[in-house]
């Protein structure tokens, strides 16, 4: 069984970066499909960024293409979320997930991934 650890978040000002990092242990995340979800107060979690188990395809949530980018690093077994230009409504507790199955598409439902970490809290002060 994977264990999933975020860490990276903070409190930044509007406009600012972070990174997130999700390190995982106990299998190897390079056959299996990686996401970062989120969620804040009084909200549902969402889905933010997924990445491919082969690493060539990333996805995207509306409220978060062109500033958001999610990479992998097998041989360190991390999962990143690079977020640039952050507004104060991407405050949220964020976490990492790996999909259930092997070799599988994450563009499935937030239920086909299996394995999820604690969270990091992020906050975008204005």
């Amino acid at each position: 069984q994977v264990q999933l650890r975020e860490s990276g978040g903070g409190l930044v000002q509007a406009g600012g970066s972070l990174r997130l990092s999700c390190a995982a242990s106990g299998r190897a995340i390079s056959r299996y499909a990686m996401g970062w979800f989120r969620q804040a107060p009084g909200k549902e979690r969402e889905f933010v960024a997924a990445i491919s188990w082969s690493g060539g395809g990333t996805y995207y949530a509306d409220s978060v293409k062109g500033r958001f980018t999610i990479s992998k690093d097998n041989a360190e077994n991390t999962v990143y979320l690079q977020m640039n230009s952050l507004k104060p409504e991407d405050t949220a507790v964020y976490t990492c997930a790996q999909h259930r199955s092997p070799l599988a598409s994450p563009q499935g439902p937030q239920g086909d991934f299996g394995s999820w970490g604690q969270g990091t809290q992020v906050t975008v002060s204005s």
